[in-house]
């Protein structure tokens, strides 16, 4: 049976455990650390889902106060990321996990909601278009050193 918790500080080194499986270049150690900061922060939030006992993915969304592309509000709700472990992708957890984050962001008083992927990334383009994002923009960002 699956369950959508937001996440404490406690429930730091699961959100973590999950998080590198996605964002490969961090530690398990420093994503422990920057979820427990995280969770601390009241404009930003983590969901753990569950199934039975153990956490199998999470989503971190928060309140963005600059401009986000596309957008005509502030602040805007916005996921920063998403993750379901792929023994448990398609069974509606990533969709939980985002209809929490949405949740969260109009308790906040949001009334958007944004998100975006890497352009090459065709599995998140896919999840949001599914879920009723459009999409605003593409960009190919640049920087040189001095």
């Amino acid at each position: 049976m699956m369950a959508i918790v937001r996440s404490k500080r406690e429930d730091a080194p699961a959100a973590a455990k999950l998080a590198v499986q996605m964002w490969t270049s961090h530690t398990a150690a420093e994503m422990t650390q920057e979820f427990e900061a995280l969770i601390a922060t009241p404009e930003c939030a983590v969901f753990l889902a569950f199934e039975e006992d153990r956490a199998v993915g999470f989503a971190q969304c928060q309140l963005r106060h600059d401009y986000v592309e596309g957008t005509e509000s502030s602040p805007v709700g916005y996921l920063e990321g998403v993750f379901v472990e792929p023994a448990h992708q398609r069974r509606g957890m990533a969709k939980a996990l985002l209809a929490a984050c949405e949740n969260w962001a109009r308790e906040m008083g949001c009334s958007e909601f944004a998100s975006d992927c890497e352009l090459s990334n065709e599995e998140s383009l896919a999840f949001h278009l599914a879920l009723g994002f459009e999409e605003m923009n593409r960009v190919i960002c640049f920087a040189k050193r001095l």
